[in-house]
């Protein structure tokens, strides 16, 4: 009997990479739902084993949603769904807390419809400005008042509260940049590459010297998918990342060296909100399930590179 997967935000960056590897495996039925509002049709995978489906639907609406939940019967949830973005997050708060409603319809249809486990797309961003290097999941206090970080914390509170109540198993994972192919250009890899590649300037908030690390996305996609696969991590956070911990001038510099680019770089104000100082996981879990090295950046520029879906005019 074939798995039957509910992958929200599939037609995204992410969610796409992630329903694409599970379709992979034709003992999975996937289904993927996105309203579109920032996912794109042409990221969502095609299998050869014809167990893929798209349904345009917005999780925010629980009459939209309901009937999907109702007609497939899923056994395991993905959800990812939601704004994202810095720029974007930061300019529309209203849309961002409008996902708590969203969270809270899957969490209601999958306790009444069977559901086995929900894995929940958190993120380094509940971390805030952090007080403790590296991040971990259980010692480091959650320290952000933006509402994307806000929602991804009441999302992480709700999962624990219906495993008490309901006992709907969970696993969270709290990704960290990750970056690749079919990325959206507004996210700082893709933006400085598609630049560098086109030797245009690079533009860099305030002096760069703010730090984050970068996964590659079949690294993150890997792992998540060892959780599933594997029983692993059930009930549980997970940081989703390297600890490479390069600054963001570092970054422009690798690439445009990587890439052989003109471009100079040029720094802006910096941002006044959003644009936290360091952030680099305690990522042992992450290694625990991918049980390979992970790719190191140079490598994932390279592979990214190589990719048709990342030059733009």
């Amino acid at each position: 009997m074939k798995r039957r997967i509910l992958v929200t935000g599939g037609a995204g960056f992410i969610g796409s990479a992630l329903a694409q590897k599970l379709a992979k495996d034709p003992d999975n039925h996937v289904v993927i739902v996105d309203n579109l509002t920032t996912g794109t049709l042409s990221k969502i995978p095609v299998t050869k084993h014809d167990n893929l489906k798209f349904i345009k639907a917005d999780v925010n609406d629980f009459e939209d949603i309901s009937s999907i939940f109702n007609s497939y019967r899923f056994q395991y949830v993905f959800h990812l769904a939601a704004v994202v973005g810095v720029k974007r997050t930061l300019s529309n708060p209203v849309k961002v807390l409008n996902d708590i409603t969203g969270i809270k319809n899957i969490l209601n249809l999958s306790k009444n419809t069977g559901v086995k486990r929900i894995f929940f797309s958190s993120s380094s961003e509940v971390y805030g400005e952090p007080v403790e290097f590296p991040q971990n999941e259980h010692t480091t206090p959650l320290n952000s008042r933006l509402a994307y970080a806000i929602v991804k914390n009441i999302g992480e509170a709700y999962l624990r509260a219906y495993k008490l109540e309901f006992d709907l198993d969970f696993t969270i994972f709290r990704f960290f940049n990750t970056y690749g192919p079919k990325q959206s250009k507004d996210f700082v890899m893709s933006k400085f590459l598609n630049a560098a590649i086109h030797n245009r300037d690079i533009t860099v908030y305030g002096d760069g010297s703010q730090t984050r690390t970068f996964c590659y996305i079949d690294d993150n996609v890997d792992a998540c998918l060892s959780a599933f696969y594997n029983d692993k991590m059930v009930n549980d956070v997970v940081n989703i990342g390297t600890d490479n911990e390069i600054s963001i001038l570092e970054l422009a510099n690798i690439i445009i060296r990587i890439t052989g680019s003109k471009s100079k770089v040029v720094h802006l104000p910096a941002l006044k909100e959003g644009d936290m100082t360091r952030r680099c996981p305690d990522n042992s879990k992450m290694i625990e399930l991918l049980n390979r090295p992970l790719t190191t950046l140079e490598d994932g520029i390279q592979h990214l590179m190589s990719s048709k879906h990342l030059i733009e005019s």
